[in-house]
């Protein structure tokens, strides 16, 4: 905080997250984002700043001093399945819809595929319109419904 502070830069900052099978997560390592503003703000005071879109990642909170700002991505203990915009695409031409996705749409195919730009556009809007994943809002459900699946590696995608 003491470097960014002041600097013009954004800090952000993410909770430990559940992408792929290789970081060796577990929930009890995680620190909340109310956890992380909680510390913060006992050496540098903080208040909610509002998002500046719909479907921003970071929760946004400046200092009380006018001194900037920080952001903090809390995709485990604060959802936000529900406002993401947010799909990638692997260098192979894979579209995922979700960060923790399990399996993606074969976007390569359909680029060559002969169809024409507004053909594309609609077979991704409706890919992404019939989407069901929302792992981060899911996490929290028993592991019934949740259901054990493998996970692409954020590195992957390029979270």
């Amino acid at each position: 905080m003491r470097y960014f502070k002041g600097s013009g830069h954004i800090l952000r900052l993410i909770e430990f997250m559940d992408v792929g099978t290789t970081n060796g997560w577990n929930r009890a390592e995680v620190l909340s984002a109310r956890e992380m503003v909680s510390r913060i703000s006992e050496q540098f005071p903080l208040e909610p700043a509002e998002a500046n879109y719909r479907g921003e990642v970071a929760r946004r909170y400046r200092f009380r001093d006018g001194q900037g700002e920080i952001g903090i991505i809390a995709s485990v203990t604060q959802p936000f399945c529900g406002d993401c915009s947010r799909g990638r695409v692997s260098a192979q031409g894979t579209f995922y819809t979700c960060l923790f996705a399990s399996g993606g749409h074969d976007l390569r195919a359909l680029l060559r595929s002969g169809q024409s730009d507004d053909e594309i556009r609609a077979a991704v809007t409706r890919i992404w319109l019939e989407r069901l994943d929302a792992y981060s809002e899911l996490r929290s459900q028993p592991p019934v419904k949740l259901g054990k699946r493998p996970k692409i590696e954020m590195s992957y995608i390029g979270g």
